[in-house]
């Protein structure tokens, strides 16, 4: 028993001897955390170098956009082909994707061998060799003459512009193929395969392994957003927000990103952690000086930098009595599988006696556990520098998220990371460690990356349907140059209709006289109370006005609520409301018992027979107060404070609020003769020549004109670019049939229901560019009807060319991103002799009813004078 003992403690002693003497001689592969945390930052400055537009060309790390948006999303169906080149055989699959309600798929498989006079030969070759295999298989499978997607996994460094385009930037691993560089390999395989008649397939997506390990992995957990490959060569992609992504347009949503790391530190961004044996082994290799992460990293090299570690410690006599063998000589007699084998837990030992005497070494019991010991320093630190550049991505993903904790998981495939028997273990315990606020799982990839190119093109296939039905969907909203004119001479004719006595009732557009008869020329002077009730909020306001060489404008406001109760109660309870808040404003602003001119922005279609009295035509906008048509509002309100009998007004004008827009303007521009609202409703006012109204008397000067051009359209002059969805609207809103604001109308609900989106970040892109069009639509009738009135303001004054300014306001116009854009690009379209300024309106509506009731009250004086 003491012999035991003692012989266990010899072996342990000798053991640890020799570990530490190969620790000593590859101290500097040994990586801390602290030097792992330092990769990892290098890498996350390396990918948002590779993203940039500007710093891309010189990164190393790519960041490859693979034109790959969408993860499956569990409705994939169909049957696909898909064919892999990358690794050390070439791989052609069948894959069967049932919609089955249980997200199950069928692989079926062939693998054929990549003969070197092949991969170091000529396109050409290739790309025969590659159409002769799938010709292979489809004989097989029995799939001659059928017409099926395909998709190529091409595990090699491509710049895309499309899925199913990509240029080959370099070769890596063992490939060394002449005249496919600078290439698009989808065009040379498609050459390559009509060739053979008997091949009926579509090469629908060109993807990268890592992309289709991800897409393989994300069929079966949606969580799965990093593919990583650890095998021959090694790379990873992950799901980037696509505002990041400067080498592709658009901003929404996310697509998958090939880094293609394998390059990382070509640069010297490494320079400081690779040894001399990792230099040797560079210049060595097919590609000296590039995929230098890849050559500490992957299979193909990690075999080889062991036999150089063990040469040059034979060479110094730490080995094998420093007996140096031909084999140990030769490059590539120790590949992975022999490191693998070496390092397996129980039979490690014996398997590397096994493997040094078939290399004719001889070895020791001491000679094997050091080369035992070298072969897990090496590919232990390949998983810790993998583990450093995933952690990086982790850590992308996560800030890209705004979290402080995530959960995800990792797509895995490579027989570095299947086979060697502690590589996988390792690798999970370091990424944990360097980023404990990501709560990682990794999933291997059963199938492969060959199931993910079918996936892929499933996903594709999936997004085309989409894309039909939603280009299906829009296609009413888009309106041509043609239409848009057809638009402005209806409104036109609508205009002139009522303005004409004999017309004026059965137009659509009612013209609207409002009895004010100029704008601000800069004397009105005073202080006015101006009330605005156009929303879900009733403003009340004190207005200061000063004139002369000081002239400003002050204003005091405060904002009241109108309970939807209210909105559609009685008219007496409405006004009543309005008489409360105004006596709540006058009591905060101390002026109670001052009797002060008052303007009252009503934003609702009247009917005037002077600046004070204006009779509801219709309600609008969600208010339904019975009792209010066909009554005066002006009289309503003062019935409303004499019931309340604690203050006294003088009402001098109602307005609407397109007219207090156009007021507001026109006491900054003297040009401004136009009001337009581009909110929660739509209108304009101008002012007309009095000639031309003949619901008016008079033919001197001009008034301005409420057109309620919401209303355009209610006789049925637009039925022909009306959607259903404008329909249906309007069927659903309180007034169907009138009055439904149908230049601005949202109809985005609808149209998303009936395309049956969820809430996916791809459904976003679509969200966005279902508002983008229908905003573009309502955006492009507004400018026709503007273009209408600014051509009759041209007409009416006799002039070639015309300058004027259009005062606007409304949060449709202010807030929406391209809304004004698009409203000026068509105004100046359809009325190119007319100069269009347009002045937003800061001060609202409310300041235009004071300013109304200025002008009405110097026109006043003057014509008593």
């Amino acid at each position: 028993m003491f012999a035991v003992h003692l012989l266990a403690f010899h072996f342990t002693k000798l053991k640890e001897d020799q570990i530490k003497k190969v620790d000593r001689y590859l101290y500097h592969m040994r990586l801390s955390d602290d030097v792992l945390l330092d990769v990892m930052a290098r890498f996350q400055a390396e990918m948002v170098k590779g993203l940039g537009r500007d710093t891309n060309p010189t990164a190393t790390v790519k960041m490859l956009p693979s034109f790959v948006r969408s993860l499956p999303d569990g409705s994939e169906k169909g049957d696909f082909l898909a064919v892999d080149l990358g690794g050390s055989q070439f791989r052609a699959h069948q894959v069967k994707v049932f919609d089955d309600g249980k997200q199950s798929s069928q692989l079926e498989s062939k693998f054929y061998p990549t003969p070197k006079e092949v991969i170091q030969g000529n396109g050409a070759e290739l790309f025969d060799y590659i159409a002769e295999c799938l010709l292979d298989f489809t004989e097989t499978k029995n799939l001659k003459h059928k017409k099926l997607p395909l998709g190529f996994t091409f595990s090699f460094p491509c710049k895309q512009t499309k899925l199913d385009e990509g240029v080959l930037l370099a070769w890596t691993k063992h490939f060394k193929v002449r005249g496919v560089q600078d290439t698009d390999v989808v065009s040379s395989l498609r050459k390559a395969l009509q060739k053979h008649k008997d091949i009926d397939v579509d090469v629908l997506a060109l993807v990268n392994d890592t992309v289709g390990t991800m897409m393989t992995c994300g069929y079966d957990d949606q969580r799965c957003e990093v593919g990583l490959i650890i095998g021959t060569g090694t790379n990873a992609c992950y799901m980037e927000e696509m505002r990041h992504i400067d080498l592709v347009e658009g901003d929404e949503g996310r697509m998958c990103i090939n880094t293609e790391w394998g390059a990382f530190g070509d640069d010297g961004a490494l320079d400081d952690l690779r040894t001399e044996f990792d230099r040797e082994l560079d210049l060595g290799s097919l590609n000296p000086g590039r995929q230098l992460f890849e050559k500490m990293i992957s299979s193909l090299y990690l075999g080889e930098l062991v036999r150089l570690i063990l040469l040059k410690m034979t060479k110094e006599g730490l080995l094998f009595n420093g007996k140096v063998s031909t084999a140990l000589l030769t490059k590539g007699k120790i590949e992975m599988k022999h490191v693998s084998a070496m390092e397996k837990y129980k039979e490690g030992l014996s398997n590397t006696k096994e493997i040094l005497t078939e290399l004719n070494l001889f070895p020791s019991e001491e000679d094997c556990i050091a080369v035992q010991h070298v072969c897990t320093i090496v590919s232990f630190r390949s998983a810790n520098l993998c583990a450093a550049a995933l952690a990086a991505i982790l850590t992308r993903l996560r800030e890209n998220k705004k979290l402080l904790r995530m959960r995800t998981t990792v797509g895995i495939d490579g027989g570095l990371y299947k086979t060697h028997p502690q590589y996988a273990k390792r690798l999970h315990k370091v990424v944990r460690r360097l980023v404990p606020n990501c709560d990682v799982r990794f999933l291997l990839s059963v199938s492969g990356s060959g199931k993910g190119a079918a996936m892929v093109t499933a996903v594709a296939y999936r997004l085309a349907a989409q894309r039909k039905r939603i280009d299906a969907a829009l296609a009413p909203f888009l309106l041509s140059l043609e239409t848009l004119q057809e638009v402005k001479n209806k409104m036109r004719t609508e205009l002139e209709y009522g303005l004409k006595r004999e017309t004026q009732a059965s137009a659509s557009v009612k013209m609207l006289p409002t009895y004010v008869c100029g704008t601000p020329d800069g004397t009105e002077k005073g202080k006015f109370l101006a009330l605005d009730l156009g929303g879900t909020n009733f403003r009340v306001l004190l207005v200061k006005i000063r004139s002369g060489r000081r002239r400003s404008v002050q204003m005091y406001n405060k904002i009241f609520a109108i309970p939807l109760e209210i909105m559609q109660g009685t008219g007496e309870e409405l006004f009543d409301h309005i008489v409360q808040c105004i006596a709540d404003f006058l009591e905060y602003m101390g002026i109670k018992g001052a009797r002060l001119p008052l303007g009252f922005t009503f934003s609702f279609p009247c009917r005037q027979a002077s600046i004070d009295k204006g009779t509801l035509v219709g309600w609008t906008k969600g208010f339904k107060a019975t009792d209010c048509e066909g009554e005066d509002v002006v009289d309503m309100l003062r019935e409303a404070i004499r019931r309340r009998n604690e203050f006294d007004l003088d009402i001098v004008a109602v307005v609407n609020d397109t007219v207090g827009t156009m007021m507001t303007c026109g006491y900054e521009d003297p040009n401004c003769e136009i009001g337009l609202i581009a909110g929660t409703g739509s209108n304009v006012c101008y002012m007309e020549d009095m000639k031309n109204i003949e619901i008016v008397e008079g033919n001197e000067g001009k008034m301005c004109i409420n057109t309620e051009w919401g209303g355009f359209g209610d006789n049925g002059c637009i039925d022909n670019i009306r959607t259903k969805y404008d329909k249906e609207v309007d069927e659903g809103s309180l007034n169907p049939g009138k009055q439904s604001d149908r230049l601005a109308l949202l109809q985005v609900r609808r149209i998303l229901q009936q395309l049956g989106l969820d809430s996916t970040c791809e459904d976003s892109i679509i969200v966005k560019e279902v508002c983008g069009a229908v905003s573009k639509r309502a955006a492009q009738l507004c400018g026709a009807g503007l273009a209408a009135i600014v051509e009759k303001k041209r007409e009416n004054q006799g002039v070639e060319h015309l300058q004027i300014t259009v005062g606007v306001d409304g949060t449709l116009y202010k807030l929406h991103p391209h809304f004004s854009r698009v409203l000026r690009e068509t105004v100046k379209e359809l009325a190119p002799q007319c100069d269009v300024t347009f002045m937003l309106s800061e001060d609202g509506s409310g300041k235009g009813a004071a300013l109304i009731t200025a002008v009405a009250k110097r026109l006043h004086n003057v014509g008593q004078k």
